[in-house]
């Protein structure tokens, strides 16, 4: 993803927790933040040591990384920040893809209607 669509800095990370509101569901934790300043969205992504080692959480944020450049056109212009839960660890791409499409249409992120 282009250095532009990331969110790496910490006080990014803690002014997104602090002033935005949350959604969640089983596998995911998502956080939203309107930006007007941007164009485009922002993504951060969050895993725990406790899923795993480095190449288990790397493997987990791969595959979240996939889900957003799947529908990159598709998002409004927020920061989003996602959290992964335990039950991700196990999951395939597809059904990661399928439970990050139902927390994000929930959190309303999407400018028109995804199925």
């Amino acid at each position: 993803m282009e250095k532009a669509y990331r969110i790496k800095k910490n006080a990014d990370f803690q002014m997104i927790y602090k002033c935005s509101k949350s959604v969640a569901n089983r596998q995911f934790v998502v956080y939203k933040y309107e930006n007007k300043k941007q164009l485009h969205f922002r993504l951060g992504i969050s895993v725990s040591k406790k899923l795993g080692n480095a190449v288990m959480r790397n493997r987990i944020k791969r595959r979240i990384r996939e889900c957003f450049k799947v529908h990159k056109e598709d998002f409004l212009p927020y920061d989003i920040i996602v959290i992964a839960r335990f039950p991700v660890k196990d999951m395939t791409t597809e059904e990661i893809q399928k439970s990050l499409e139902h927390v994000l249409k929930i959190a309303k992120v999407f400018n028109k209607k995804i199925y």
